[in-house]
């Protein structure tokens, strides 16, 4: 082979397309280092809800103690009692409390290991320092004990990852096949059907592997069945509409939602109050960081304070239908019309 023919081929094979496609490529790698680096490499408790039970000037001079901590790890309010204090865990409205007891020298911690084991722990690192220079010491009660096969309390983080890759890598082979952007409505309609039997299904499998298979989550497998098809049929609609505006392109979007912005900021190996405060923020409303949430609520928390992670679910699968329904309507009115 001559240079001349060489460098022609590589001429015709490194067109303007491909250019763009790979340094997006290279875009993405970096902003995947950026963001998992950045989320995950230096966790620290910032603004924690925590409850304070104690008999009324103890349990305010408390609170200021707490709130007055280098760094702010906690955002300490008062409770009126144990029983309260145990309510507003399982409720999700607080991560912990102390019951001081000024009639003896140990109080007891309330923490809930089942929505993050390592912000569990991090409260009993605090409260067992703060208490030893009060010459105190601490008894730790967990109300929502992680499952002994959950390690760390990560598997409904990892289940969700797995139910978004199911999600978006469906949707993606859709566009491969059959190409990016469909033609008419009607293939629209094919499409977030077969992607909603695929969530059916791979909802169902996911519920069942990591309960009655494995046993890593308890609570109930309807209900995470019905989880995991929202999940998969929320990121693969928001896939499918991606794909339905930018082509090819679409699918290195839908990752760098789901996948870079996504997963760090889900609140699965560190609990949303230990992130910094980006991805404290992004995580809710992301699909990976409302799954994570709500599969939590259902395997330690009685399923409460589910409604605004559903919803949010709820608004990605909606906008998902509209804007690809609405994509492909507009292309086809675009296009010539054979005689």
């Amino acid at each position: 082979m001559t240079e001349t023919s060489f460098l022609g081929e590589v001429k015709d094979a490194v067109t303007p397309r491909a250019t763009l496609l790979v340094l997006g490529v290279i875009a993405l790698q970096l902003l995947f280092i950026a963001s998992y680096v950045g989320a995950l490499h230096s966790p620290t408790p910032k603004d924690v809800p925590f409850g304070v039970v104690a008999p009324q000037a103890a349990a305010q001079q408390a609170v200021t103690r707490l709130n007055q901590l280098p760094g702010s790890p906690l955002d300490a309010r008062t409770v009126s009692d144990e029983a309260t204090a145990r309510d507003k865990i399982l409720n999700r409205d607080i991560d912990g409390a102390l019951i001081i007891n000024p009639a003896r020298t140990t109080d007891t911690l309330l923490v809930a290991s089942g929505g993050g084991t390592v912000l569990a722990t991090t409260l009993e690192k605090y409260l067992t320092a703060l208490e030893a220079s009060q010459q105190r010491t601490v008894r730790t009660v967990d109300v929502a004990p992680a499952s002994a096969a959950d390690f760390d309390g990560l598997s409904s983080f990892y289940v969700v990852v797995g139910w978004c890759v199911g999600g978006y890598l469906c949707a993606s082979i859709l566009a491969i096949s059959t190409g990016a952007r469909p033609a008419n409505p009607r293939r629209a309609v094919i499409r977030l059907v077969v992607m909603a039997l695929v969530s059916i299904v791979g909802g169902l499998g996911g519920a069942v592997i990591v309960g009655p298979i494995l046993g890593a989550l308890p609570g109930s497998v309807m209900a995470l069945w019905g989880l995991g098809a929202l999940i998969t049929f929320a990121v693969g609609a928001a896939t499918l509409a991606l794909q339905g505006i930018f082509g090819i392109v679409g699918i290195g979007l839908a990752i760098l939602l789901v996948v870079i912005a996504g997963n760090p900021s889900a609140g699965g190996a560190f609990p949303l109050p230990m992130l910094p405060p980006f991805w404290k923020a992004i995580g809710p409303a992301l699909p990976p960081g409302a799954g994570t949430w709500v599969a939590r609520s259902i395997a330690y928390f009685k399923g409460n304070d589910t409604t605004g992670p559903l919803l949010v679910l709820s608004a990605w699968a909606a906008a998902g239908i509209t804007i690809t329904l609405l994509a492909a309507t507009l292309r086809a009115k675009r296009q010539p019309q054979t005689p």
